[in-house]
């Protein structure tokens, strides 16, 4: 178990390395567009060489932004506000951090029960019921849906904060009330609940889609005939098998739920780092748009990181070697059921398991 978590940090090493090489050939190596340089031009800006010192040859660069960025936790500072880049990233991070880790949360609490009701109970009024809510969620676009829910539940109910953030961390000694667990969540329930409701649609659909899947499998027909219990089944070797696609896409998921953080922080006013990048974009300030997809790649990388190690806990057949054929089937699956989860129909039982 030891060599195989040591081997999947080397690549994810690797990884990040390639990641940074690619990032330096994009903001360092290719020409920028016009516009930067008549801004430059015009002394609004300056260009990425001269913010971070890099002079001679592309390997000398780029060894010395990895030393600069990876070693010294430098990233410069923001052509904008003159404010240090990971001062700023400190200052957003953990406003989207909040958002992101606790509307996954509340999306896989919703999604899970509706996934495994739905395929226990196919075509009934809980399975038509759970796919209109799916389709609707879908449907919605999640800076919509936040300023729906603000304005129905903030402005006219007065339920819940209308936006804004509070620190979960409480000192004493500040006049400041808006802090503490309690506020800090009171104002985060509606972002989570917006952003978790697009992504509960997908994952209700496809861990539907997976237990259905599982449930018309040989071994689940073996352990009946041996007089398991359903509970017993559902618990012990279903959801553990159908959990792997899940585990996949939640690791996959990571960048893109990054991107929708970006609407559901403008629909609730949220100082996080969606709101810096937009500014950032609109101000060409370069290094600060750098640093956020370094920080935000790093994310995906660790993420991916502990789905790889979860698989080895989930699913005994993978090979702590490397990499097993099950880890690639599951990861297959995983975009097949987000995709086409209509394929699945013919794997439901003409009678309710």
């Amino acid at each position: 178990m030891l060599i195989y978590i040591f081997r999947r940090l080397v690549w994810a090493l690797m990884l990040f390395f390639v990641i940074t090489l690619i990032a330096f050939v994009m903001f360092f190596v290719l020409p920028g567009d016009s516009t930067n340089a008549q801004r430059n031009q015009q002394g609004f800006g300056t260009d990425l060489q001269t913010t971070y010192n890099l002079r001679g040859s592309f390997v000398s660069e780029y060894f010395g932004f990895l030393d600069r960025v990876v070693v010294h936790a430098d990233l410069g500072d923001s052509t904008r506000s003159q404010d240090a880049v990971t001062d700023e990233i400190k200052d957003t991070l953990p406003i989207t951090a909040s958002l992101v880790i606790g509307g996954m949360i509340l999306c896989l609490l919703i999604a899970i029960p509706i996934g495994i009701l739905s395929a226990m109970r196919p075509r009934s009024l809980i399975d038509r019921g759970s796919m209109l809510f799916i389709l609707i969620a879908i449907s919605c676009q999640p800076f919509w849906l936040g300023l729906m829910l603000s304005y129905l539940l903030g402005v006219r109910a007065h339920a819940f904060p209308v936006g804004g953030y509070c620190d979960f961390h409480h000192y004493a000694a500040s006049s400041n009330f808006c802090s503490g667990p309690r506020y800090w969540a009171y104002h985060l329930v509606l972002p989570w609940f917006t952003f978790a409701a697009l992504f509960a649609a997908f994952y209700a659909r496809m861990i539907r889609a997976s237990v259905l899947e599982q449930l018309s499998e040989d071994y689940v027909r073996t352990a009946h005939a041996k007089g398991a219990s359903p509970r017993r089944i559902m618990r012990t070797h279903v959801l553990r098998n159908a959990s792997l696609p899940v585990v996949t896409m939640l690791g996959m998921d990571v960048g893109v739920a990054f991107a929708g953080a970006l609407f559901i922080e403008t629909a609730f006013t949220l100082g996080g780092m969606g709101q810096l990048l937009t500014r950032s974009l609109y101000n060409s300030d370069l290094p600060v748009i750098l640093g956020i997809v370094l920080v935000v790649s790093v994310a995906v990388v660790v993420a991916n990181l502990v789905v790889d190690i979860l698989y080895s806990v989930l699913d005994p057949r993978i090979r702590l070697r490397g990499p097993s054929d099950s880890v690639k089937a599951s990861r297959r699956v995983a975009r097949e059921l987000r995709t086409h989860p209509q394929q699945q129909q013919a794997a439901e039982p003409a009678t309710p398991t």
